[in-house]
């Protein structure tokens, strides 16, 4: 029993220290994207910056959004990547949705 605890308790620390911290970025560029060539550009070229786990682009919205390990990059080391490929971008802070007010009884 006292092993089954210590192998259980062993695991558990080992899923905690391995947790990553994934985020999320959305970017505007300049030059806009306009075509599919554009998407490919970036989309091609930014999967090999470390720590990026996905990216997804909107032609319409203009945007980029791009999931990455916190861990392992940062914004400003995305936004490098994208002026390697002769890209300026601009991350997009979104304003939070305004939250309802609790109903009173």
């Amino acid at each position: 029993m006292k092993k089954a605890m210590l192998v259980s308790a062993m695991m558990l620390t080992a899923v905690v220290g391995l947790a990553k911290d994934i985020k999320t970025a959305v970017f505007t560029t300049t030059p806009q994207m306009h075509c599919e060539n554009c998407e490919k550009k970036i989309k091609g070229n930014l999967r090999f910056e470390k720590g990026i786990k996905s990216i997804t682009t909107s032609i319409p919205n203009q945007t980029v959004t791009i999931e990455y390990d916190a861990d392992k990059t940062t914004v400003e080391k995305i936004i490098q990547g994208f002026k390697k490929i002769r890209y300026e971008a601009k991350e997009v802070k979104t304003v939070p949705a305004p939250t309802s007010s609790p109903v009173s009884p």
